[in-house]
C-alpha cells in the first residue's frame, strides 16, 4: 500500500499524498480505511491519532494550558489561542476574492462567502427562513419561541441576544467606545458611528424611487416614501388620527396627556413643544430690547 520514492517520501497508493516519514503515513492511511483506534474513556469518542485525543479529553477536564500573554485569556488548544491573538494584533490573513474583506479565522470568510453564492444551508423547520450561519438560525428561532434568557440587572428588561443587552447596558452607563476620528463624536452603537461617518463624507447610499432623493439612512428614505404614498402608520389610540412618523405621534399625545416637557427658564411656563418654547423666549428678549 505503499511507495518509496527517490526523494526518500513514502506516498499513499489510494490518493497520492506524500509523507517523510513512514508513521506519517501509517496515520494517513486511517483516514482511507476509516478505522480510529483511539477513545475517550469518559464518552466513548474515537480519533485517528493520541493527540488529537489528547486535545479531546480536555473538553472534559476543563484543562486550559494555552495562555494570553497580553489579556491573560486561557485555550485549550494552540490553534483557539493563535485565533485569539489576532483579537489584539488586528490581523487578518483571510481575504474574500470577490469583494476583498479580510478576516482574522478561516470560519468566518467561509460564512461570508455565502453571501455572494447565496448559499443558506440553515433552515428554519418553523417558518422555512434560511440562514448563512448556524448562530443566525439560532438568534431567530427566538423570535418563535418569545424566549429572552438576557436580562438587565439595572432595569429588569429582557433580551433574546447577549449582544443586544450588552449595547443596551449603554444606555446606563453612559458608555461610547465608537469615537469619530474626524471630529471626535462618540457613539454607543458602531452602525450609529458609521452612520455618522457619512455626514463627513457625503455619501447617501439610500435613494427615493420616486424622485432620486437621497438620504443617510435607511429609516430616513422610509419616512421620506411616506410623503409620496400617504401612509400614516403611526396612530393614536384616544383620537384615532394618524401619522406619518412616530415622532409626530409622541408630540400629538400631549394634547391628551397634558404633558409640557419643554420649560421656560425666565417665567417658568411649560411647552408641550419645543418650538412653541423657542416662539416664546423671543417674547423675554423684545422686554430685555
Amino acid at each position: 500500500m505503499e511507495t518509496r520514492t527517490g526523494e526518500k517520501t513514502f506516498s499513499c497508493e489510494i490518493c497520492g499524498s506524500s509523507y517523510s516519514k513512514r508513521s506519517n503515513l501509517k496515520i494517513h492511511m486511517l483516514t482511507h480505511t476509516g478505522e480510529k483506534p483511539y477513545s475517550c474513556e469518559v464518552c466513548g469518542s474515537s480519533f485517528l491519532e493520541t493527540s488529537s485525543l489528547k486535545r479531546h479529553v480536555r473538553v472534559h477536564t476543563g484543562d486550559k494550558p494555552y495562555s494570553c500573554e497580553v489579556c491573560g485569556s486561557s485555550f485549550s488548544q494552540t490553534i483557539s489561542l493563535k485565533r485569539h491573538i489576532r483579537i489584539h494584533t488586528g490581523d487578518k490573513p483571510y481575504s474574500c476574492e470577490v469583494c476583498g474583506r479580510a478576516f482574522s479565522q478561516k470560519s468566518t470568510l467561509k460564512i461570508h462567502m455565502r453571501r455572494h453564492t447565496g448559499d443558506t444551508p440553515y433552515s428554519c423547520d418553523v417558518c422555512g427562513s434560511a440562514f448563512t450561519a448556524r448562530s443566525s438560525l439560532t438568534k431567530h428561532l427566538v423570535t418563535h419561541t418569545g424566549e429572552k434568557p438576557h436580562s438587565c440587572e439595572v432595569c429588569g428588561l429582557a433580551f433574546s441576544e447577549r449582544s443586544i443587552l450588552k449595547r443596551h447596558i449603554r444606555t446606563h452607563t453612559g458608555e461610547k467606545p465608537y469615537s469619530c476620528r474626524v471630529c471626535c463624536s462618540t457613539f454607543s452603537l458602531r452602525s450609529s458611528l458609521n452612520t455618522h461617518m457619512r455626514t463627513h463624507t457625503g455619501e447617501k447610499p439610500y435613494s427615493c424611487k420616486v424622485c432620486d432623493s437621497s438620504f443617510y439612512t435607511s429609516s430616513a428614505l422610509n419616512r421620506h416614501t411616506r410623503t409620496h404614498t400617504g401612509n400614516k402608520p403611526y396612530a393614536c389610540k384616544v383620537c384615532g388620527s394618524a401619522f406619518s412618523e412616530r415622532s409626530i405621534l409622541k408630540r400629538h399625545m400631549r394634547i391628551h396627556t397634558g404633558e409640557k416637557p419643554y420649560p421656560c427658564e425666565v417665567c417658568c411656563l411649560s411647552f408641550s413643544l419645543r418650538s412653541s418654547l423657542n416662539t416664546h423666549m423671543q417674547n423675554h428678549t423684545k422686554e430685555k430690547v
